[in-house]
């Protein structure tokens, strides 16, 4: 039985009207400790990872690439912001339930670009699930899901102080040139305030043999905004602005009828030389919040309603994804936990243009609402659980007016049990509806009219076990999982074919080991990851879809040295990969192992003051990352792989007032 939209929200909204039944009376509010599978260490376990501000202060990035320093399950590709792509278990962000504030974001508009472009300067916790996200993360998440999460005012002002700001200057070699960051936040009267921004500019990077990478130049402009006000019964309205824009010159090659296209994601092509050309990616992200600090009896709500556009100008070709959305829920207590009920929405277009002569374009639609409830409760002492289910539907249309319809249903569960005082089981399994998928904007109808013959919506099951250990400063855990999506329709269709499907697969096993003293900590990293599609191997030009991952570890550690000085470092290895020799255009992916450290002095006597010191791939290693577009190339290959940068140092120096 299908229901139209209408029908949709009328069954949504009694949905989490009925909910009220399930909640506590008036008069037994009470507040509830932390539930143990949401721990963060139980959530590890099922592949839910949290980089907190702290982590994120010690990784100190400057981009998406290094905001993942120290992971092995999270990586992302290279080379300037406007081509980093991020991948969870090899299976690209395009796949995953994307938020920034909780507001959904929409994919990229060509494929040699990156998803979602965003700078991390203001970043408070980033929040990564792979394959089993819960039901209230939103619709869509077939390989899970990625929410960042941006600083309000009262994280950054310092107890009793009214206002505050932060301005920060940066320079350093092998083009990463200069950056600067100036923050002023505030809080009066329940009335707070958050204004900063960013501006990178740098050269062209030279790899680890000294050879120069063009079209690699940092020019990230980043402006952001957050206003709130709460009053004194806890009622909070808050409205969020963000743009992140990279507009540096960029290496294009010529393409079908002789127009120039950007590919930032390679060195260039074989077939003829590069042209510099200015590119450009803008993210431009709006988001308006109702929540209540002070809840009572049933009501605890969360509404927000958001807008995100991503446009990208790719010399002959152009394209805007967009994406306005919305969020109703509210959280019930429950005996020992919570529920979390509600409806959401999106309306989401990708639209793309050609230039003249040939002026090819075209619009796709697709609308989705659907309603969820997500259970997270402790049973006993020894048995933690999260349960939930939630129900979409959607209405697409096609670049040729074509309509579709369908609707499915997604549910998840997973168990925290503990089998001793220091060792604890984690189990968890998914089952997603993912919909249908918007095709890239910038290439619809690009010489060939796109068809929908067979068109269909796809679909995914997870699963993770696992085990963790704690006691006395040390902490280990390691997972098996797998992911299986399947159906996904064409996003860059050969010979204009939608309707065209394909199915992926990621299947592994990661660990964790580390150890925290007072002065400081150590935490290693693994993950193994095989990624296929259609049963083979994955290639390094499967856009949309995955990249060839293998073995990778990271290492990370700090040691607070005591006055003032902080030391640390991180490093990525990873194997040779021999399985990426039968992908068919691919040859083994070599091994690498990249080496950084960094030290931080903060005066005692002027600690509004910081002063770092950072090298990174400090023995000037030669190498192309795991994920980077084109890798492992064959002697028949168009494209020439993206290598990193080699060594490059970096002194920052940031003063709180």
């Amino acid at each position: 039985m299908k229901l139209s939209f209408r029908g949709a929200l009328l069954l949504s909204t009694s949905f989490v009207l009925a909910g009220q039944a399930m909640a506590e009376d008036d008069s037994d509010d009470f507040d509830l400790g932390e539930i143990r599978i949401e721990t963060d260490s139980a959530q590890k376990v099922l592949g839910n990872v949290e980089i907190t501000d702290e982590e994120i202060a010690q990784r100190n990035p400057t981009s998406v690439q290094e905001l993942f320093t120290g992971e092995t399950s999270v990586t992302a590709s290279g080379g300037a912001a406007i081509a980093q792509k991020v991948y969870v278990n090899g299976i690209e962000e395009s796949l995953l339930n994307v938020t920034i504030d909780g507001a959904r974001q929409n994919k990229t508009a060509f494929h040699h670009a990156g998803n979602v472009l965003i700078d991390p300067s203001m970043l408070k916790a980033v929040e990564v699930t792979s394959g089993l996200a819960p039901a209230d993360a939103g619709p869509g998440g077939l390989g899970g899901s990625l929410a960042y999460t941006t600083k309000d005012a009262r994280d950054l002002l310092e107890p009793g102080d009214t206002f505050g700001g932060s301005v920060s200057i940066a320079g350093g070699s092998n083009g990463y040139g200069i950056r600067s960051n100036l923050t002023l936040f505030g809080l009066q009267g329940g009335f707070e305030y958050v204004l900063s921004g960013t501006k990178h500019d740098g050269d062209d990077y030279k790899d680890g043999d000294g050879t120069l990478v063009e079209g690699t130049e940092a020019n990230i402009t980043d402006y952001m905004v957050k206003v709130a006000y709460t009053n004194e019964a806890g009622h909070r309205l808050a409205f969020s602005a963000s743009e992140t824009e990279d507009t540096g010159l960029r290496a294009a090659q010529a393409g079908p009828g002789g127009l120039l296209f950007t590919r930032p994601d390679f060195t260039g092509l074989t077939t003829g030389p590069n042209t510099l050309i200015e590119g450009l990616s803008r993210r431009t992200s709006y988001s308006l919040t109702y929540t209540n600090e002070n809840p009572t009896g049933w009501f605890d709500p969360f509404f927000q309603l958001a807008y995100n556009e991503q446009e990208i100008d790719a010399g002959g070709v152009s394209g805007v994804n967009t994406s306005f959305s919305g969020t109703f829920k509210n959280t019930f207590r429950i005996a020992n936990g919570t529920i979390d009920a509600g409806i959401d929405f999106f309306d989401e277009s990708a639209e793309g243009w050609t230039d003249a002569p040939f002026l090819f374009t075209g619009t796709e639609t697709n609308r989705n609402i659907g309603i969820f409830a997500q259970a997270r409760q402790d049973l006993s002492s020894r048995m933690s659980v999260s349960y939930g289910a939630r129900y979409d539907w959607q209405e697409f249309e096609g670049a040729d007016g074509s309509e579709h319809k369908d609707s499915g249903l997604s549910v998840n569960g997973a168990v925290d049990f503990a089998l001793s005082d220091t060792l604890t089981l984690n189990a968890g399994v998914a089952s997603t509806w993912g919909g249908y998928e918007l095709g890239e904007a910038a290439l619809i109808n690009f010489f060939t009219p796109w068809s929908y013959a067979g068109f269909t919506t796809s679909s995914s099951i997870s699963g993770r076990l696992g085990l963790r250990y704690a006691n006395v400063g040390w902490n280990a855990s390691g997972a098996i999982f797998r992911t299986d999506i399947n159906d996904l329709s064409a996003v860059l269709p050969s010979g204009g074919a939608r309707g065209a499907t394909t199915d992926i697969s990621t299947k592994g096993f990661d660990a964790t080991v580390g150890y925290n003293w007072a002065e400081g900590f150590a935490r290693m990293n693994y993950t193994y990851a095989d990624v296929t599609q259609d049963g083979a191997t994955i290639g390094s030009t499967s856009y949309y879809y995955g990249r060839p991952m293998g073995h990778i570890f990271a290492l990370e550690t700090a040691w607070y040295a005591g006055n003032g000085f902080t030391i640390g470092g991180s490093a990525e290895i990873a194997l040779k990969n021999d399985e990426t020799s039968t992908a068919g255009t691919m040859s083994t992916l070599p091994g690498y192992e990249v080496f950084n450290l960094y030290a931080e002095y903060i005066p005692p006597n002027m600690d509004n003051l910081s002063i770092r010191l950072d090298i990174r791939n400090l023995f000037d290693e030669t190498y192309t990352t795991r994920g980077a577009d084109g890798a492992g190339p064959t002697s028949t290959s168009r494209q020439i792989p993206l290598n990193e940068p080699g060594r490059t140092v970096s002194l920052m120096a940031t003063v709180r007032f």
